[in-house]
């Protein structure tokens, strides 16, 4: 069952972020994106009070998701990258992005214990994730 509602449109636009953003990851790469874009549809807290939508967090401005600016996020969504979407939207969570609302690519340095004052909640191959701390009542 589906944890926040979508029509299939944004499941395909979903699948296309994810490999856009974490395809040299593999799946577990992209699940984990997957889940930092459900996340941010389902929290009403900082930088996400309206966005509530997978339409809204994928295409977020500013804010939002560097992949939406490549060329490579334009190309149609693949079958198998459709189902990672799936599996997030129903409520699918991976550590370390089970609550992170945000992840970058410290293209080849170390990870930062903070990233706009909020803590790193791990790191996966070249993604390090951060979830929100506990002030700010996310989850």
């Amino acid at each position: 069952m589906a944890v926040i509602a979508h029509n299939n449109e944004e499941v395909k636009l979903l699948a296309r972020l994810m490999r856009a953003e974490a395809e040299s990851e593999g799946t577990k790469g992209m699940l984990l994106v997957g889940n930092v874009v459900v996340n941010r549809a389902l929290v009403k807290c900082l930088d996400f009070k309206n966005i509530n939508t997978i339409q809204k967090a994928v295409m977020q401005k500013p804010g939002g998701f560097e992949a939406t600016s490549k060329g490579y996020f334009y190309q149609a969504a693949r079958k198998q990258d459709i189902k990672l979407a799936k599996r997030v939207l129903n409520g699918e969570k991976f550590v370390p992005a089970s609550y992170a609302l945000w992840f970058y690519n410290p293209q080849g340095k170390q990870c930062q214990k903070y990233w706009w004052n909020q803590p790193q909640s791990g790191a996966y191959k070249n993604h390090c994730f951060y979830a929100p701390n506990n002030e700010e009542n996310c989850f």
